[in-house]
């Protein structure tokens, strides 16, 4: 599973599947699980591993060969759970049949990233809120850029800091 979840590889290849054969909701639920998973990484790998700094738990804990493989980059949060988690919740808000489907390969991501010793069980969880945060904030994100739309054009903020719609005077 981590060879498949490496490169966020995996999360591709059902994207492509979903858009190939899913008609428009799959395509839409393509869409909507790369974005999710593009911003869970994001924060993860790029914001959260930064400020946190954790090390990855001890090799003598682990006695298999896995954990020589594990990644040289902070521990916290799991970055490949954030992208599992944030794929399959996108996926699920567009496309519930197809979200259930992803949920057995994301939970196999999760706890493989503990098995193998690259994470402590914390960094998952820790993974998993900034995933469901990322796909939680791509649903919701779009409602009120078209509700502005549909309430009739552009709007500004006026000299006294409220928020008005221009008009025709």
């Amino acid at each position: 599973m981590e060879e498949a979840a490496e490169s966020t590889k995996l999360w591709w290849g059902a994207a492509a599947a979903m858009a190939w054969l899913g008609g428009r909701r799959g395509r839409r639920a393509a869409v909507t699980g790369l974005t999710a998973l593009l911003l869970g990484q994001l924060v993860a790998n790029g914001l959260g591993k930064r400020l946190a700094d954790r090390p990855r738990p001890p090799k003598e804990w682990f006695p298999h060969d896995e954990v020589d493989d594990r990644p040289d980059s902070p521990s916290f949060p799991s970055g490949h759970t954030a992208a599992a988690v944030a794929f399959t919740a996108g996926v699920a808000s567009a496309w519930p049949a197809a979200g259930a489907v992803c949920a057995l390969p994301a939970a196999l991501v999760a706890l493989e990233r503990v098995q193998s010793g690259a994470h402590y069980p914390t960094d998952v969880v820790g993974g998993a809120v900034i995933g469901l945060a990322g796909a939680w904030l791509i649903h919701r994100a779009p409602r009120p850029i078209a509700r502005r739309r549909a309430q009739g054009g552009r709007s500004w903020v006026g000299g006294s800091g409220q928020t008005e719609t221009p008009s025709d005077d």
